[in-house]
């Protein structure tokens, strides 16, 4: 049986994600891509983080919320490896957005970061939902 407060965080971490990822359509329509690419990003961190929080788990870097999942998620077939590749562009359109000082993202390479972020949390929602109805 899953500890209650656990399931509450998750739930919370999960609602977390989808606000994120519902600003970055936001964002993408008005026209502030680099902004939509950083909010993709963090909702599926954010929904990384609400499965961990079923463990009892959370870290200080993103890497190791990363890693955390993908040990213990991806490489064990839980989630399929199409998530550890999403999870990978996400990160790295995420850094590059917020850091490259130069770097320019089109609305159709931005349109692609939500579209796959809205897949990783969609497919987080479902395996959660199974989780509290156990």
């Amino acid at each position: 049986m899953l500890d209650e407060n656990r399931v509450f965080l998750s739930k919370h971490r999960i609602e977390v994600a989808k606000e994120r990822l519902q600003s970055a359509k936001l964002l993408i329509d008005a026209g502030d891509y680099k902004a939509a690419a950083n909010r993709s990003y963090y909702a599926a961190f954010s929904a990384m983080r609400a499965v961990l929080a079923l463990d009892g788990l959370d870290f200080k870097r993103h890497s190791g919320v990363i890693s955390e999942f993908r040990k213990s998620y991806i490489k064990t077939g839980v989630f399929d490896a199409e998530l550890s590749h999403i999870i990978d562009s996400l990160k790295d359109v995420r850094q590059s957005s917020d850091y490259d000082d130069f770097y320019l993202i089109s609305k159709e390479e931005v349109s692609l970061q939500v579209e796959n972020a809205e897949c990783f949390v969609s497919r987080v929602e479902e395996y959660l939902q199974e989780q509290y109805n156990q």
